[in-house]
């Protein structure tokens, strides 16, 4: 017999799905409007605006992983596919270079020492994968 039927899709899949592409997304938006100089609407200080501005390639390389694999895995996992797992994975990869970039290799400027979003940033995306991979272990990702 050739069983073509799904795992159904848990009720919270939608809610996280939803909530992290959200989540994503203004990270995304972040992203793109410091790469394309439109920064009046980030709130950012002159200071601030200045570091990001000024990233070295490959540390910008790796915000954009970040960003962009935490987007697509949010994606991927409404998509329900398996494949989010390795987009939560490239992002997490991103997220390991900016902080040591933000956090070790550079000087902050003082209104971006906070360790709110960093903290929120890195619970995210290490749920997003925790979640993922539950996902996969239980059938619902193919």
């Amino acid at each position: 017999m050739n069983d073509l039927s799904r795992t159904k899709a848990p009720w919270h899949l939608w809610v996280v799905g939803v909530v992290t592409l959200l989540w994503n997304a203004i990270g995304g938006w972040s992203y793109t409007s410091t790469q394309t100089g439109n920064l009046e609407g980030l709130g950012m200080s002159d200071e601030a605006i200045a570091y990001v501005s000024n990233f070295p390639a490959w540390a910008d390389a790796l915000w954009a992983l970040g960003v962009w694999g935490a987007v697509l895995g949010s994606v991927l996992l409404l998509l329900r596919s398996r494949f989010a797992v390795h987009a939560i994975a490239v992002s997490i990869v991103g997220l390991v270079g900016t902080t040591l970039y933000q956090r070790v290799l550079s000087e902050l400027p003082a209104d971006m020492q906070g360790l709110v979003l960093p903290i929120t940033i890195w619970a995210t995306t290490l749920f997003m994968m925790w979640y993922a991979l539950r996902m996969k272990s239980e059938g619902v990702l193919k």
